[in-house]
């Protein structure tokens, strides 16, 4: 078959794990939307992540001797777009379920199109606990650790510190707000006497920094919380080193211990921040040292933590499928519940009482080398020890 130009373009950069046989029946098309000019730091690690998986379950036989194939789409971090898209991939492609999104009001926009289509659908990296509580439906999984896991396991570090006055600083927008919201109740409930002095909410990518410091030192907090992330939290950084706030200042922020996020600070690391993120560098478990090999040897670069997102992702419809023998939306679901995957991070297990994947993160301490920063002093924390009550998850999700 002879492909025009054009043509032959859109199959090369739409498709990954693509061969001769993509175009063949058995194939179990996989249709993945995500925000990928929009946060390519992350996504570009993402997308390699999900391409290793590929290669490891396609070259092993597949899935019941079928081959995957993931058909991508760009949202450009616009939930009307993502809807659109999917759409366009159900009727279109003829895709069997879907998967991805990286923003929070995006990948809630694709839950509830999953609900109103009557489609599979897993969330793989957007945060906001609406996905699998509030807003939860019986179409939607959610494999990343949520916001609220996350500033869960900061929070308790937090109230270690025995600081009073606290600073709090996120993006405005559902995951920043959702973040704060959950660190006050967690931090009021471990220390009673706290208080928040002063909040900060930028919009995402469009941080006053300067601002933001001077109003924070103003403010004399004795720590801060913050989920600033990307350009922003560079841009934070960059001022707060400049002004001197970090210097009297305890910070606990969220994602900063991440390759993506971490890496550009280079030589203006702050010390001793406590972070949650991916120490891919020292991180020495047996089942990361074999897929840190893998990644290594494939694509000679070291992973960042939007790669283990991907190929985890990948993993987890591979072994939700094999269980439910097909892509028959209402045997996935049921697949699902329960579900066990092989991860880099190790076992994780999807909850059947919200959909949620208890897969956990790294908490440490930032030290600057010199030249770049690294995690130090981190502990791994599983996603099942840091859940709200099944009473309390029953009631947020309704009879959904």
């Amino acid at each position: 078959m002879k492909l025009k130009p054009a043509v032959l373009a859109i199959a090369l950069t739409g498709v990954l794990g693509a061969s001769a046989s993509a175009w063949a029946a058995d194939v179990i098309k996989i249709g993945e939307i995500n925000s990928y000019k929009a946060q390519p730091v992350f996504l570009d690690a993402y997308k390699r992540g999900m391409t290793l998986a590929l290669d490891e379950i396609n070259g092993a036989g597949g899935v019941n001797g079928k081959k995957l194939e993931v058909i991508t789409r760009d949202d450009n971090a616009n939930p009307g777009d993502a809807v659109r898209l999917a759409d366009e991939l159900l009727s279109r492609e003829g895709v069997d379920l879907i998967a991805g999104s990286f923003l929070s009001h995006v990948g809630l926009a694709l839950a509830d199109y999953a609900q109103q289509r009557k489609v599979f659908y897993l969330g793989t990296e957007p945060l906001t606990d609406k996905i699998v509580w509030e807003n939860g439906n019986r179409y939607t999984y959610r494999m990343r650790t949520s916001t609220y896991m996350q500033t869960a396991m900061l929070a308790a570090e937090a109230a270690k510190l025995k600081k009073k006055k606290w600073a709090l600083i996120y993006p405005n927008y559902e995951f920043g707000q959702s973040s704060v919201a959950t660190f006050k109740k967690l931090l009021k409930q471990a220390q009673p006497d706290v208080e928040f002095v002063i909040e900060q909410a930028p919009p995402l990518g469009k941080v006053d920094a300067g601002s933001v410091v001077q109003a924070v030192a103003d403010a004399k907090p004795d720590a801060i919380f913050n989920t600033l992330f990307g350009p922003d939290l560079a841009k934070f950084v960059r001022e707060g080193n400049t002004r001197g706030l970090f210097k009297s200042v305890q910070v606990v922020s969220m994602l900063t211990g991440e390759p993506e996020y971490l890496d550009p600070l280079r030589a203006e690391t702050p010390d001793g921040w406590i972070v949650s993120g991916y120490p891919q560098d020292s991180l020495e478990t047996p089942e990361h040292k074999a897929f840190r090999a893998a990644y290594v040897a494939k694509f000679n670069d070291y992973p960042r933590l939007g790669a283990v997102v991907g190929y985890s992702a990948i993993k987890s419809l591979a072994a939700g499928i094999k269980k439910a023998g097909g892509t028959d939306t209402e045997k996935l679901i049921a697949a699902f519940k329960g579900l066990k995957v092989d991860t880099p991070f190790g076992e994780i297990v999807y909850r059947p009482q919200d959909n949620q994947s208890t897969m956990g993160a790294y908490i440490g301490k930032l030290k600057n080398t010199g030249d770049k920063g690294i995690m130090v002093d981190y502990h791994y924390v599983d996603g099942a020890t840091v859940q709200p009550s099944d009473e309390e998850v029953k009631k947020m999700r309704g009879d959904k």
